[in-house]
């Protein structure tokens, strides 16, 4: 794994990291340009905000349509701690971001997080969801996986 690769997904888990220290799901995301800058962040704001869409990838996608041009989303590179989800991964594949990179699987997060017979599951991976819209999306992952798992260690027995 290339150097930066590798820096941008520990920022994505630091982020996550952060998110859980704000009341929230451990769950963050960024944005780089073709020069590996970092031009936005964000983090899971589901519970805070109480808005079940408040995934880091949404709120990063919201954020980045609003003050990048389409040039730019189409040349950017979206990083996150966990793989992103159906409603993330078709919010990534409208806004035009075409790279996607992920430390930990959702499969991996499942399995961490433990079964909720009240919690919905749609397990849906996302390389499917962007085959959906003619494979225009460069997906990379899952990387990382002892650093991304630390990040939930403990979370889910406490949140349930």
């Amino acid at each position: 794994m290339a150097d930066d690769i590798r820096t941008h997904l520990l920022e994505a888990i630091g982020l996550a990291a952060g998110a859980r220290e704000h009341g929230n799901h451990p769950f963050g995301a960024l944005l780089t340009g073709p020069d590996g800058s970092v031009l936005l962040t964000a983090e899971n704001t589901v519970l805070t905000d109480h808005d079940v869409t408040g995934h880091a990838e949404i709120n990063l996608v919201r954020l980045a349509s609003r003050t990048l041009a389409p040039a730019q989303l189409a040349g950017a590179t979206l990083y996150t701690s966990t793989e992103p989800c159906a409603m993330c991964a078709g919010a990534i594949y409208w806004s035009g971001i075409r790279r996607v990179v992920y430390a930990l699987a959702a499969t991996e997060l499942n399995d961490l997080a433990g079964a909720d017979p009240d919690e919905p599951l749609l397990d849906l991976p996302c390389r499917q969801v962007f085959a959906a819209g003619g494979g225009t999306v460069e997906v990379s992952g899952p990387h990382l996986y002892d650093e991304a798992a630390a990040v939930h260690a403990g979370y889910w027995e406490i949140t349930g």
